[in-house]
């Protein structure tokens, strides 16, 4: 499976090509699902431009990328720390949610990551569990009782070194891998993203690409959309069979 992440909490500085209103993130969703993507990952925004959990942000941006991409298509937002510190806080605002995403993911090295993943379950909302490297997210997230019920894990590399990023992702592949029942998609930041997406592939891995990730094309040269990116990943799944590391 490949996912699109259509925009993180990149600002408009980074590149204009960023989306940001609901208007935006469905067109991009609506492209990028075109050029093979298979689930949309994507940062609701308030007014300020920053990322939101509140209900108004969440249900605008995810009905309007539903309204457009094909039925069955997963739609997925953040639930990350920096859109609200407060576990509590965070919480509150996923049980105010009117319009309810497919799936959510939670990063389990933020504190409150249990008591998070908890609401989304009691509302019925997948859970994509975010283990990333360099942390103690895969020991948190083995120790909830629940971990068997998540939708996903997420093996996030945050390794932006493109000599080391497809080392680091088979090792954090391995910490996870020994009697876990969710799927994995694997996929890196940056400098990391293409080797880590190319290990994806040769892993069989499910995986991810789009502006929030990474700006640039696999030859270096400048993303004009999500749609591109998308493009160029397929493009990759396609030639590399998979084969065990």
């Amino acid at each position: 499976m490949l996912q699109v992440c259509l925009n993180g909490v990149r600002r408009r500085s980074e590149s204009r090509r960023i989306p940001v209103t609901p208007g935006e993130l469905a067109a991009e969703a609506l492209r990028a699902v075109g050029a093979g993507a298979e689930d949309v990952h994507l940062h609701p925004r308030g007014t300020d431009g920053l990322d939101s959990l509140d209900a108004r942000a969440v249900g605008e941006a995810v009905s309007a990328v539903r309204a457009v991409v094909p039925k069955g298509t997963g739609v997925g937002v953040t639930t990350g720390a920096w859109a609200q510190s407060d576990p509590g806080k965070r919480a509150e605002s996923i049980r105010s949610w009117t319009v309810l995403p497919d799936h959510a993911s939670v990063n389990w090295h933020e504190e409150g990551a249990g008591a998070v993943a908890g609401v989304l379950l009691e509302r019925g909302i997948g859970i994509e569990a975010g283990v990333w490297s360099g942390t103690d997210g895969a020991r948190r997230f083995r120790a909830w009782p629940s971990a068997h019920r998540v939708l996903r894990v997420l093996a996030e590399v945050t390794d932006t070194d493109p000599f080391t990023a497809a080392a680091t992702a088979v090792t954090l592949v391995g910490r996870l891998r020994g009697g876990l029942r969710a799927p994995l998609l694997l996929h890196g930041e940056d400098g990391g993203a293409w080797p880590v997406l190319r290990a994806a592939a040769g892993l069989g891995l499910d995986t991810r690409i789009g502006l929030e990730d990474v700006l640039t094309l696999p030859d270096g040269s400048a993303a004009e959309t999500n749609a591109h990116l998308v493009q160029a990943a397929r493009q990759i799944l396609d030639e590399h069979p998979a084969r065990q590391f």
